[in-house]
């Protein structure tokens, strides 16, 4: 088990699943998957665990799937005990490590810090966050007056996303600028 704060820098890592708790008594844990791709899991080395007090380099030896969880064990872990205290930590991905992405798709990590565009050409605001909802993503838009909206990640609402350019383009359904 290495700790790897220093030598990594978890803001520019990609949050792949969340550990619910542990599973049986091996060691091994139950993670809630966040990435697109739970199938992704098999083809992982490597993961970077982000607790309270630091981060573990965590090298991934077994992959089960149980309903919409994923079971991982870790060569680092051997029993129950050691992994207890995990629960709702993150499990993290460098950017090498992530899955490739299609044309016109986007890491929803990479939008925060976007200028959100009305299809009339009007500035609408900064994305400063992204809500994870069941659904649907959700952006959190911060006007210039300071006020936030929330729109919905829908074919509808966001018409498009420009990572390079640092901007997103989206029609304003109705309802939605209404404070």
């Amino acid at each position: 088990m290495t700790d790897s704060k220093e030598l990594l820098n978890i803001d520019d890592m990609l949050r792949v699943g969340v550990v619910t708790k542990a599973h049986g008594l091996r060691g091994e844990v139950k993670v809630y998957p966040t990435t697109s791709d739970p199938e992704r899991f098999r083809d992982l080395d490597v993961v970077y665990l982000v607790t309270d007090k630091d981060v573990l380099t965590l090298h991934v030896t077994g992959v089960k799937y149980f309903k919409e969880l994923v079971i991982l064990k870790f060569e680092e872990f051997d029993n129950v005990d050691m992994v207890k205290d995990f629960h709702q930590c993150d499990l993290m991905v460098t950017r090498e490590d992530a899955i490739e992405l299609g044309e016109g798709e986007y890491f929803l990590y990479d939008v925060p810090g976007c200028t959100v565009i009305s299809d009339d050409g009007d500035e609408i605001g900064e994305v400063v966050d992204v809500i994870e909802t069941g659904a649907n993503p959700v952006f959190v838009i911060r006007m210039e007056d300071g006020k936030e909206v929330l729109f919905p990640v829908i074919d509808e609402c966001i018409l498009s996303v420009d990572i390079e350019e640092k901007k997103v383009t989206a029609h304003i359904m109705d309802g939605l600028m209404e404070l």
